[in-house]
């Protein structure tokens, strides 16, 4: 048996001219730095390998030089496809500017697409991407006037519409792993997340292509427990042993025992949040949080809502979860995002996405950048600006309620709160609310016809989407609805009966949420006729003839 233990150089030495290279990670977390930083050394020596495609699901980036941002560099790039873009900036940058072809599709499908790819399916069909930019009758995903391939298709299968996901062969796959054997069997038990490593590893290999694995360490061959193996031997081409500067854990923390499951650490010991707009926003978005309820916390602001959760000690009353796997836990913000304190799972991206798109979360908590005046939403591009969807389509049109939390103007917002009450200091320069969106990532027009629960809340004021429009229902104690909220937004929403926000929002004190769960869990329930009705909601998400009798 070949001994697959080899140098980084030999290792990126077979990646030719045109190759399509698929490169896992997470933020930080799987992302396979020292290979990357050997590519991008051997191209700028070299002037080889060129004109590459690179896949990715999420963005292995930190936002500035490290992951997917090492190989920006014009030439050694042809094509991207990825999911999200916002830590990847120096090759969003290229997208933008027309120097590469750029495709941004939903992160789940990316990681779907895998599979298929692997079982030599010829795509994926997904009601995922339906009325928002990646459907093919508004621009199917592509971000530049230089992208003209087709890469999703409309289709109809009965009186359904459906979006097709064309596969497509890889030829270097860039994976991590912990340890591996000489055969090239790898574990992943110092790493945060299992991510794709299965399935883009044998999608490589049935492609008649290359996976390339770094790892922290070697182990003899035979010593690895066969249920501990997540990429068998026979996937792997070469195994590289990376230095310890380029395989930390997250791009924030070298190791944390918890975020693997090894060790499980006191939540309450952790710092509490300042009481500021994120604050005030994260627990109102709590305030939606349902008692036994599976949930999911996307990047950004909502994060904040698992510190808040935490603070209330309510972890254990509900399933927080996060999109690349973990169930479960205390979900991570910052460059630890992905990663989880105590998770009870850690799962495959992929099988994460088939649960939320089957309709498996009761709540979902995702950030907001645009909001128009149809309750459609942008959090993907802004002018030259360009951060990717990510996993927010397969989320948002999936989950059973949509809280969207983002301050009510960005740029510079400075507000204070004195004797329980809510000022503006100084108005962000950056409007929210505005007319039309510049890209939908989340429709509005679909919600309605699924009667879709959504719910828009920002530091000052709460909206939620109705048949008529957007309607303005509730304001925080302190502000003025002329003066702080219809003078900075281009449309006016429905105003009937607005209420003061809970008060206890602006206090620096826990709002006690732990007793209110308590007090829901002591009223009597027929639990056999609250599944059939949750899951009746869910179901009325994919099919509105259910909505009336999940009402």
């Amino acid at each position: 048996m070949k001994d697959k233990i080899s140098n980084v150089d030999q290792a990126v030495s077979v990646i030719k001219d045109g190759d399509t290279v698929c490169i896992s990670g997470f933020v930080g977390v799987g992302t396979p730095d020292e290979l990357l930083a050997a590519l991008e050394k051997r191209f700028l020596e070299s002037g080889s390998p060129r004109d590459l495609t690179l896949v990715f699901a999420a963005a292995p980036g930190d936002g500035a030089e490290r992951g997917l941002n090492r190989l920006a560099h014009k030439g050694l790039v042809k094509r991207c496809i990825g999911g999200h873009w916002s830590l990847v900036p120096k090759l969003a940058a290229m997208a933008i500017d027309e120097e590469i072809e750029a495709y941004n599709l939903p992160l789940g499908c990316i990681s779907q697409l895998y599979r298929e790819i692997a079982g030599g399916k010829p795509g994926m069909l997904s009601k995922v991407g339906l009325r928002t930019f990646v459907d093919p009758r508004v621009s199917g995903g592509k971000i530049n006037q230089k992208t003209v391939e087709d890469l999703v298709s409309l289709q109809t299968i009965g009186d359904e519409e459906w979006l097709f996901y064309k596969s497509f062969p890889i030829d270097v796959a860039l994976l991590r792993a912990t340890t591996a054997d000489c055969k090239g069997n790898a574990t992943m038990e110092r790493e945060a997340l299992i991510l794709d490593a299965t399935a883009s590893a044998m999608a490589t290999h049935n492609s008649g292509g290359q996976v390339i694995l770094q790892v922290e360490r070697v182990s003899e061959t035979g010593a690895l427990a066969p249920k501990d193996v997540i990429v068998p031997g026979p996937v792997v081409n070469s195994v590289v042993v990376a230095s310890p500067e380029n395989h930390h854990q997250t791009y924030a923390t070298s190791y944390q025992h918890a975020f693997t499951g090894a060790l499980r650490v006191p939540i309450d010991t952790l710092p509490k949040m300042p009481l500021d707009a994120r604050k005030i926003i994260a627990r109102r978005a709590a305030l939606e949080l349902p008692i036994d309820g599976v949930v999911n916390l996307g990047i950004g602001m909502p994060e904040g809502v698992a510190a808040v959760a935490a603070e209330e000690k309510i972890l254990d009353k509900l399933t927080l979860t996060a999109e690349p796997g973990v169930i479960g836990g205390m979900p991570q913000g910052g460059l630890d995002f992905g990663a989880a304190l105590n998770a009870d799972a850690i799962i495959p991206q992929s099988a994460q996405f088939d649960f939320y798109d089957g309709g498996g979360i009761d709540m979902a908590c995702l950030g907001m950048a645009q909001v128009d005046r149809h309750g459609n939403v942008n959090v993907s591009r802004f002018g030259k600006r360009f951060a990717g969807a990510g996993g927010f389509i397969n989320i948002s049109q999936n989950t059973r309620k949509l809280v969207l939390a983002g301050t009510f103007t960005a740029g510079d917002l400075a507000l204070e709160i004195c004797h329980n009450e809510l000022r503006i200091v100084k108005e962000g320069a950056c409007r929210k609310f505005i007319e039309d969106v510049e890209q939908i990532t989340f429709s509005g027009d679909l919600a309605r016809e699924r009667r879709q629960p959504v719910l828009y809340v920002t530091e000052r004021c709460v909206f939620s989407m109705c048949a008529e429009g957007i309607t303005l229902t509730e304001v925080a104690p302190g502000i003025d609805i002329e003066r702080d909220i219809l003078r900075h937004m281009d449309f006016v929403p429905i105003i009937s009966e607005v209420k003061t926000m809970d008060k206890r929002i602006f206090l620096d004190a826990p709002m006690a949420l732990s007793q209110q769960f308590l007090v829901t869990e002591q009223q009597p329930l027929n639990l056999e006729k609250d599944l059939i009705s949750r899951n009746r909601q869910r179901a009325a998400i994919f099919d509105p003839s259910l909505a009336d009798r999940a009402a």
